[in-house]
Order: C-alpha cells, then structure tokens, then sequence
C-alpha cells in the first residue's frame, strides 16, 4: 500500500471512529403534507415559465380551439393511447399504441405531441409523467420538437413528496420527467 493510501485510509478510519455506533434516526415526515386540495397554480406557472415553458390557462371547453392555435395549419401531432379525442378535433393525428407503436420516423415527423399528464409539481414546475392514460410511452415526449401537454389545475401539487403520493401506485415508479424542455412558439 502507497502511503499516500495509507494516509487517507488513516483518516477515514479516524473520522468514522467519531460517528454513533448505531444508524441515526433522520425523521421523514417532513414535508408530507397530503395533498388536500389544489396546488398552487400561479406557483407552478411562475416556476415553469422559468424553464421557457408557455402555460395557457384555459376553460375545458377551449382546449381543442388552444391546441389548435399553438400549432401551423397542417401540422401533424401525436397522441398517445386515452387522450380524449375531443382535444385534438380537426388535427392531423397520428396516434401511438399499444399494438401499433409509432416509429422514430414518425414520431420525427410530427410537430407536436399532445398529452395529458400525471401530476405537476408547484414547489419545482415539473410535470410529471407516468405512462398512463394520456400520457403515453416516453418517446412520444422525446422526439417530437414540441410538447403540449394538458393538466388540470386539481393535478398540481406543492411538493415532490406529494406527487409520489399522488401518482396512481399501480405504475411504474420511475424518476419523474424533471422540468419541462422549451415547449415552442
């Protein structure tokens, strides 16, 4: 052994000596407030927009009109599996599936996908996916240049330990999407 080796093997050795002999209890119940309502919506929009998102705040009823208007007339989107097909009236779609997965080409073709989310986190301005309905696999949200995903201010909570809380535990537990990538326009 090197005595450069053996020095700092001396000094882990010595500084471990100084620590409790059991593991030290590290309580975890901070922060876990249950999600008892709505986030904070004005929070997460202030968040993300830092990441150069663009968050639209619109009534149900206006998200084909929003989605359509975000996009060039003709562009093809994709969707994936669950998304309502009324958020995407009148759009060129090209939609994922199970049995029909789209390809990289054409997934590389389409301007845009549009999705639905899990949950958003206020407190970080992530949205977090978890390959459910609406949500799709996670190439969709890759290749595609432009994300537009739809979420409900109800979906928005505080804090990151709330949304693990809240994604559908039947899923897979995944690290979630962090941030969102520049969305366009």
């Amino acid at each position: 052994m090197t005595d450069a080796r053996r020095v700092v093997l001396d000094r882990i050795r010595a500084a471990l000596a100084a620590a409790p002999a059991a593991p030290v209890e590290v309580p975890r119940d901070y922060d876990r407030v249950p999600a008892a309502g709505p986030g904070d919506a004005e929070r997460f929009t202030r968040v993300v927009c830092e990441y150069r998102a663009r968050v639209l705040d619109v009534a149900a009823t206006g998200i084909a009109a929003t989605v359509a208007g975000l996009l060039a007339p003709g562009a093809r989107v994709v969707i994936p599996p669950g998304l309502p097909a009324d958020w995407v009236t009148g759009l060129d779609v090209a939609a994922d599936s199970a049995e029909k997965p789209l390809g990289v080409t054409e997934l590389d073709r389409a301007h845009a996908v549009v999705t639905g989310c899990a949950v958003g986190i206020a407190a970080t301005g992530t949205i977090v996916l978890d390959a459910g309905p609406a949500q799709g696999r996670r190439a969709l949200t890759l290749v595609p240049d432009h994300h537009i995903c739809v979420m409900f201010t109800d979906q928005i909570v505080d804090t990151v330990p709330q949304a693990f809380a809240a994604v559908d535990p039947g899923r897979p537990r995944r690290t979630p999407a962090a941030r969102c990538r520049r969305s366009g326009r």
